[in-house]
């Protein structure tokens, strides 16, 4: 079978970086590899198989296909209750080290656990399962099986010991052994019982406190009603550790939905029980932080009231905007000027020590600050150059690769049966399959695998693929900006921007936040297709432009999705005035906050409204937007609209260059922590 084709033509060209006062210009990827995509018998045959009626000839027919196992594995699945155990191992022989074996075993365990084949179930164990309630499951046969040894009580003990939160109703059985054979002492309670105190676990508490005798159940129950209902009784407690402890838990949990009665109980009950100066800072903390989220009248004072000590990025940022959501200049600037060097250094916060400076009279301080920003290449970077007047700074990377390369990294199995599956809508199941290819393939590889991906339509990989992969991080992969912001349905974005009066890069760019071009992308609220839209918003905007409705599932063709989308966004510029960082705000957040927000602080300067948004997400995302669509109007246009000019609506501004610094340019700025504030039901998850 021909599964990889290409034109395997010359070599890619090398990087391209030109300094400053050159254009930058977009080198070339490698000819596009297309991988040969399931057919349509194919696709019949894993719906007939997810319906129990896959026949003979259609199984044989497919035997020899890259998707074999997972077309058999969801025929089997059906029938894992009744399945025998010598065909359950067969699959596992059959497609051992593959991806679909793992994902049949977890589940294949599972249904042994159910049928109480115990001896079958050890012996399709794997020690390096991690899974909690497999985990149990495999406790449980340990225990039918009479091996209630001294290894067994040690691995009970780890999983009771693993969390403060409710666990598995798998866990329950060795959890009731274990205890009445000795194994579940007080001391390994109230263990537990210290965790669940510190999540905030009250339920958890109250039932390891049924195994407690006289007192110390009495006790435990007593904390457990604390942290649902702090009140002044606590100061009546014996003054033990585990008495502050939970005290000051309980404390900080109510600050996060009450911080005025936190504030109101904490000095009673923290001088009678003695607290330490990091128990009564954990309750000044989250008074300060939950106050402030909200941008209360007490915030200033709440967060003068917290220790230096116990400072950190997050509060950092909040004293910064607080003061930036008063107009308070100079101690906006104390703020920032507050934080540690590398949070300082980041270019958000250049910007604003660089604007703030500016606003308190020190000009060539803020020079100096601006300059600095004016290196990175996004939200900041582009606000500071414009600030200076400057091109902006960009270092577009393209990896030397030649089309040998590429096709070699083209043929590896599990990513052929990756971008099959993703073709098919198994999401998941492609992950899988893309993770064990990755596990393989050296950096190189890995960034060629991501070019292949996208080839064959599979885009999101740009940003799930690069820069973190696995918790590590390769900054340098932040300029291959042509992977990380892939192009495609380019002619109906500019059709549908010029019908509607937009910016095509505008539309891109909210196309990459949303989706990352995946047309088939579906969220938890109903969001659907490339613009992530709700079927009744479609319904409404295709009714008001007169394009016929054809239920929520058109929402899944690009094109329809675009028309929607754009009218949509047209009809959002429309309502708040012309200003596209309103518009996105609102197409992130809703209209409730977004009308909440312009009412707060109608005449802020547009940089420190984005900034003071309450909620983390939709602060995030207006300033990843924004940047996104710079970023796109290179990629269509070679040059962009003034990012200052953009975020206000003005589409016919001078247009800027983009050149490379000599100098090395700023590491890219860390995502926010999130804030506590009440946040908006996400459409899809965040691209970045």
């Amino acid at each position: 079978m021909n599964i990889v084709t290409s034109s395997l033509l010359a070599a890619l060209l090398g990087t391209t970086c030109l300094v400053s006062g050159s254009a930058i210009a977009q080198s070339p990827l490698a000819p596009k590899i297309q991988v040969a995509m399931p057919d349509t018998g194919l696709r019949s045959a894993f719906e007939a198989a997810a319906r129990g009626q896959l026949d003979d000839a259609t199984r044989a027919t497919y035997a020899t296909h890259p998707l074999a196992g997972w077309l058999e594995y969801t025929a089997l699945r059906r029938d894992f209750d009744s399945l025998p155990v010598e065909r359950g191992a067969a699959f596992l022989a059959k497609y051992r080290g593959q991806p679909v074996a793992t994902t049949f075993r977890n589940e294949w365990l599972a249904a042994l656990a159910k049928r109480q084949e115990w001896q079958a179930f050890l012996a399709n164990w794997q020690d390096d399962i991690d899974d909690t309630t497999l985990r149990c499951m495999q406790l449980n046969a340990r225990m039918a099986l009479g091996r209630t040894n001294a290894a067994w009580t040690h691995d009970v003990q780890a999983v009771w010991r693993s969390s403060g939160r409710s666990l598995p109703d798998a866990c329950d059985g060795p959890f009731a052994t274990l205890a009445t054979q000795g194994g579940l002492t007080a001391a390994l309670r109230w263990e537990r019982i210290d965790l669940a105190a510190g999540e905030g676990q009250s339920g958890v508490i109250r039932a390891i406190a049924n195994g407690l005798d006289g007192n110390d159940a009495i006790l435990a129950n007593r904390y457990a009603a604390y942290l649902d209902a702090p009140d002044a009784s606590a100061a009546q407690w014996p003054k033990t550790p585990r008495s502050r402890s939970v005290a000051s838990a309980a404390l900080a949990k109510l600050a996060k939905s009450s911080p005025d009665r936190a504030e109101t109980l904490l000095p009673g009950i923290a001088d009678a029980l003695g607290f330490d100066e990091a128990q009564r800072s954990a309750v000044l903390y989250q008074i300060a932080l939950w106050t402030v989220a909200s941008y209360l009248p007490d915030s200033t004072r709440r967060l003068a009231a917290v220790p230096a000590s116990a400072y950190d990025e997050k509060l950092h940022e909040w004293q910064a905007r607080e003061a930036m959501s008063r107009s308070d200049w100079p101690s906006a600037l104390a703020a920032v000027r507050k934080m540690g060097d590398a949070q300082r250094d980041d270019s958000r916060w250049q910007y604003f020590a660089a604007r703030t400076s500016e606003l308190t009279g020190d000009a060539a301080g803020a020079q100096v600050l601006y300059r600095q920003a004016a290196q990175a290449a996004d939200f900041y970077g582009f606000l500071a150059a414009d600030r200076l007047q400057q091109p902006y700074a960009l270092c577009p990377w393209t990896p030397r690769v030649t089309a040998m390369d590429k096709a070699v990294v083209a043929r590896d199995h599990s990513l052929i049966r990756a971008l099959q599956l993703f073709s098919l809508g198994r999401k998941g199941w492609a992950v899988r399959e893309w993770n064990d290819a990755l596990s393989r393939f050296n950096d190189a590889q890995r960034r060629i695998a991501v070019e292949v991906a996208q080839d064959n339509g599979w885009f999101d990989r740009g940003v799930f693929g690069l820069v973190n992969v696995g918790g590590q991080r390769y900054p340098d992969e932040i300029r291959l900006y042509q992977l990380r912001f892939p192009l495609h349905h380019d002619a109906s974005i500019r059709r549908e921007a010029a019908r509607n009066n937009l910016d095509p890069a505008w539309i891109a760019a909210e196309i990459r936040a949303e989706s990352v071009f995946d047309p088939n992308a579906r969220s938890s609220a109903d969001a659907r297709g490339l613009m992530q839209l709700l079927p009744g918003t479609g319904a409404a905007v295709a009714a008001k432009i007169g394009v016929p409705w054809k239920g929520g599932e058109s929402l899944y063709d690009a094109d329809t999705n675009i028309v929607l989308g754009s009218a949509y966004l047209r009809q959002l510029l429309d309502k708040y005035g012309g200003k596209p960082y309103q518009v996105i705000a609102g197409y992130n957040a809703g209209p409730a906050p977004l009308n909440r927000w312009m009412s707060q602080r109608p005449t802020m300067a547009p940089d420190f409204w984005i900034e003071t948004i309450s909620y983390m997400e939709t602060r995030d995302y207006v300033a990843r937007v924004l940047a996104f669509s710079t970023v796109y109007d290179w990629r269509l246009n070679g040059d962009a609209l003034r990012l200052s000019d953009r975020l206000l609506g003005r589409t016919n501004g001078p247009r800027k260059q983009f050149t490379c610094p000599q100098a090395e340019p700023a590491k890219p700025a860390a995502p926010a922590a999130a804030t506590p504030a009440n946040k908006p039901a996400s459409k899809s998850r965040r691209r970045h």
